[in-house]
């Protein structure tokens, strides 16, 4: 059974979602020590949400909640969240729908900005980290690579996915109320990560010609090779986060990589190394807190948890643009474009969910298939000892046996795509007395489903 536990901009805090984000590495891994019937986990962290994607392994009728509250307990446990505040936080989604809502996510029709580019990158590689972590399943990698797919083509038949949708764009264009002239700006990027690349894309789109890069990690100077722009070490990086016009952070680090003391030392470092001279920084004189005039300078916080902290705007001439502020102004989706990038998640959920249903009602089918055969090899070899020489009471016994299988398997594949393979299942054991292996669910899915395949297509021998 897949279940998804879900907290995004929609149903929870920005504080949460902060700590959530922060734990994320840890939690897949914690989450299957916590019960038995927890058999994968993959951990979706992004700016906006926290969602784990669980595979239980739960017999028929049998209530995942007791699982599912464990899961919960792991993930406050190391994000350091209470157990019953996550509960009335998270949303839970089972079965069939957990296709619908992953596909929706990777299509960017979840984000604060409805097509955003950068969530279906994300979406990939949480199934990365959990294969690396050896939390993910066959059910899970499955599901996460139809994801991909889905995403793929609500990017390239819909118009949601364009050039352009992004919350690095976003972000820029409401900093443009507070740029003058974006050629003469001074951009620092701080981290090399996941918004470093789109950032520098989007910069240079509105002729941004000045941009510099800083990673706390010290990863800085290969990103800056690559796009040919100039790295700032780690003793650089206070006065070049003074002297720039906007800076804009997305790392993964746990701390504040910006804050007030590092802008006021760096003021202090380029009012000492101008010394003499007129300065256009709030640093001049000797109290880097002075007030001067014509100082503006943005900071953009893309990360979570946050890189920057709140108090950057005590100084004069700062201020802050995080997720918070943007989320408020995030665009109105473009209604026909979703539309039709909706339809495509439901179809494409849709059938992923006939396959599953198909594959869970393989080992009955398997069960049927034995059944006839055995009985079929029986009377096969019986009409071999009374002298069928050549062949036609063979031939004729394997031709009524797959006209016989037809209808049984067409009607598996109808009652399992309409949610009813149960009674498939249960007419088996009435009629015939077959019951299917429980260890045939354990074979994989490939098998299952070219069984499932090769015994809808009985008649044609």
């Amino acid at each position: 059974m897949l279940i998804c536990l879900t907290a995004s901009h929609k149903n929870a805090g920005f504080d949460m979602l902060e700590r959530l984000s922060a734990s994320a590495v840890h939690a897949a891994p914690r989450m299957l020590d916590g019960h038995d019937a927890l058999r994968g986990a993959v951990v979706v962290s992004t700016c906006n949400r926290f969602e784990a994607y669980l595979d239980l392994d739960t017999a028929e009728g049998e209530s995942p909640v007791a699982a599912v509250h464990e899961a919960i307990h792991a993930v406050g446990a190391v994000a350091g969240l209470e157990a019953d505040e996550l509960r009335s936080t998270f949303g839970f989604v089972h079965g069939n729908a957990v296709a619908g809502h992953l596909f929706s996510v990777a299509s960017g029709l979840e984000s604060v900005v409805v097509g955003e580019g950068e969530i279906a990158g994300q979406v990939r590689r949480s199934l990365e980290q959990a294969r690396a972590e050896g939390t993910t399943t066959p059910d899970l990698e499955r599901l996460f690579q139809r994801a991909s797919q889905t995403s793929r083509r609500v990017k390239n038949e819909t118009g949601i996915g364009g050039e352009g949708r992004s919350l690095v764009r976003l972000a820029l264009d409401l900093a443009e109320s507070r740029v003058t002239d974006w050629a003469a700006t001074r951009v620092l990027l701080v981290g090399p990560g996941r918004f470093a690349g789109a950032s520098l894309a989007a910069l240079r789109d509105r002729g941004v010609i000045d941009v510099r890069v800083h990673s706390p990690s010290g990863r800085g100077s290969r990103f800056a090779r690559n796009h040919g722009i100039a790295a700032i070490t780690r003793g650089e990086f206070a006065a070049a986060a003074a002297d720039a016009d906007v800076i804009i952070t997305c790392t993964t680090a746990d701390h504040h990589v910006v804050d007030r003391t590092l802008l006021a030392v760096g003021r202090e470092e380029l009012a000492a190394s101008l010394a003499g001279s007129v300065v256009s920084l709030p640093g001049a004189g000797h109290d880097a807190t002075a007030p001067a005039r014509d100082i503006r300078q943005l900071v953009i916080d893309l990360g979570l948890p946050r890189n920057v902290a709140p108090d950057v705007v005590e100084l004069p001439g700062v201020e802050l643009l995080d997720l918070e502020t943007i989320k408020i102004h995030a665009p109105l989706e473009e209604f026909g474009a979703t539309d039709a990038a909706r339809e495509i998640v439901r179809h494409d959920a849709r059938a992923f969910g006939d396959t599953i249903d198909e594959r869970d009602i393989a080992p009955a089918v398997v069960a049927l298939r034995r059944h006839v055969f055995d009985i079929l090899d029986s009377e096969i070899a019986r009409a071999r000892s009374r002298g069928d020489d050549d062949g036609r009471t063979e031939a004729a016994l394997r031709h009524m046996a797959g006209v016989l299988l037809h209808t049984p398997m067409v009607r598996s594949r109808e009652l399992a795509r309409s949610g009813e393979q149960q009674a498939w299942v249960d007419g088996l054991e009435a009629l015939f007395g077959v019951v299917p292996d429980a260890t045939a669910g354990s074979q994989s899915a490939a098998q299952a489903t070219d069984a499932a395949g090769r015994a809808a297509a009985a008649d044609a021998s």
